[in-house]
C-alpha cells in the first residue's frame, strides 16, 4: 500500500515529466523571408518544396513560417543583412541585389556564360564550398542557383544589339547593368517587385528577366515584344538560399541534419531545374497573348557575344584589382559545367 507521502512523490515525478515533455519536443519555428508573392514560381515551386520536406523529415519539430512578399519589412536589396541580423531566420535573395559584395559569385553572371540552369547551379554550388565561402561567413548558406536564360521584353522589337541604343531598360544585378549597357542602353538598376509599376509608368522601356517570372509580373500584358536567345544564357542572375548562422548553429544536432539533408548540391540543382521547368508555361502566355518573340540563333547571337566581350575585360580587370584570378574562375565555372552536360 502507498502512503499518503510516496503518492504525493510519485504524482509530482509525473507532473513534471509532463511539464517537461513540451519542452523536449518543442517545435523550432523558421521565418523564410522573400520578395515574391507567394503564388509565384519560386516559392510554388522551389521555396515551399523546401520548407515542406523540412517540416516532414523534422516529423514536425520544425516550422516554417513563410513570408513572402517582403511581408516582414524592408526591400529586397536587404535581404541578406536580415538573415545576418535575424530579422528572418532563413531568406532567399537574389545576390547581385548587394552589387560588389559577394564579387566571385559573378562568374555566373557574365553574358553566354551558362548554356544550362542545372549545370550553372550544380558549378556554382561545388565553387561556393571551394572558393566563395569566405563571402559568406556571415550566414549559413543553404543553396546555390541560377535561373534559365536570361532575355530581353521591350515595347519595340530588338533583334540586334543596335536595337537597344537609348533604351531604359532595368537590370537586377552589377554585371546585367554592366551589359545593358554596353549594348548600348541606359540600365536601371531596381529588384523584381518595382518592374510592374516602372513599366506602366514609363520609367523604363523594358527589363531583363527568364521566362519563369513573368506571370507573377504580368509582363505579357505590359509588353508586346521578347527576345530570346537559343544556346548560351544572354545572362544569368544568382540565388541563395542563406540562413541566419546563430539560428543553424544554435539547432540539436539532428534537426541540423535535416536541414542538412534538405539543402545543398542536389537541392541548389532541383531548383535550378526548377525555374527552367517553369519558362515555357510562362512563354506560353505570351504566344497566348499574340506578343512578338524573337528566337535568335546562335549565330545571330554571335553580334550580340562580340558586343558584350567588355564586360569580360572589365570584370577581369576589376577581379584583378581585388587580388581575386577571375579567369580561373571562368575555366573552372566552364569546366564544371561541361562535366555535369557529359
Amino acid at each position: 500500500m502507498i502512503d499518503r507521502r510516496t503518492l504525493a512523490r510519485l504524482v509530482g515525478a509525473a507532473a513534471f515529466a509532463v511539464a517537461a515533455w513540451p519542452a523536449a519536443a518543442q517545435e523550432v519555428t523558421l521565418k523564410l523571408h522573400q520578395f515574391l508573392p507567394a503564388q509565384a514560381n519560386v516559392p510554388k515551386l522551389i521555396l515551399d518544396v523546401w520548407a515542406d520536406k523540412v517540416e516532414i523529415a523534422s516529423d514536425g519539430r520544425i516550422k516554417i513560417e513563410r513570408y513572402p512578399s517582403m511581408q516582414l519589412g524592408g526591400a529586397p536589396p536587404q535581404l541578406m543583412d536580415q538573415a545576418i541580423d535575424g530579422v528572418a531566420d532563413v531568406v532567399w535573395t537574389v545576390v547581385g541585389y548587394t552589387p560588389g559584395r559577394f564579387p566571385r559569385t559573378e562568374v555566373f553572371e557574365l553574358p553566354f556564360m551558362v548554356r544550362d540552369a542545372e549545370a550553372g547551379s550544380s558549378a556554382y554550388w561545388q565553387m561556393f564550398k571551394s572558393r566563395m565561402q569566405e563571402e559568406f561567413s556571415d550566414v549559413h548558406i543553404l543553396a546555390t542557383w541560377v535561373h534559365g536564360p536570361g532575355m530581353i521584353h521591350t515595347n519595340k522589337q530588338i533583334t540586334t544589339p543596335a536595337d537597344m541604343q537609348g533604351l531604359k531598360i532595368r537590370g537586377a544585378t552589377r554585371q546585367v547593368n554592366a551589359l545593358i549597357e554596353t549594348l548600348g542602353a541606359t540600365p536601371v538598376g531596381m529588384p523584381v517587385p518595382a518592374i510592374p509599376e516602372a513599366l506602366s509608368k514609363g520609367v523604363i522601356d523594358g527589363t531583363t528577366i527568364p521566362w519563369e517570372v513573368t506571370p507573377a509580373l504580368k509582363i505579357s500584358e505590359l509588353i508586346e515584344h521578347h527576345t530570346e536567345f537559343e544556346g548560351d544564357h544572354l545572362y544569368n542572375v544568382t540565388f541563395v538560399l542563406a540562413m541566419n548562422k546563430a539560428r543553424y548553429e544554435g539547432l540539436p544536432d539532428d534537426l541540423k541534419q535535416v536541414i542538412d539533408d534538405n539543402s545543398g548540391l542536389e537541392f541548389s540543382i532541383f531548383a535550378g531545374g526548377q525555374m527552367v521547368a517553369a519558362d515555357g508555361p510562362s512563354r506560353q502566355i505570351a504566344v497566348d497573348a499574340g506578343n512578338s518573340i524573337v528566337t535568335l540563333t546562335e549565330e545571330q547571337a554571335a553580334e550580340w557575344r562580340e558586343a558584350a566581350q567588355p564586360v569580360y575585360d572589365a570584370w577581369l580587370s576589376e577581379m584583378s584589382d581585388m587580388g581575386i584570378d577571375g579567369q580561373a574562375l571562368i575555366d573552372e565555372a566552364r569546366a564544371l559545367m561541361d562535366a555535369y552536360e557529359g
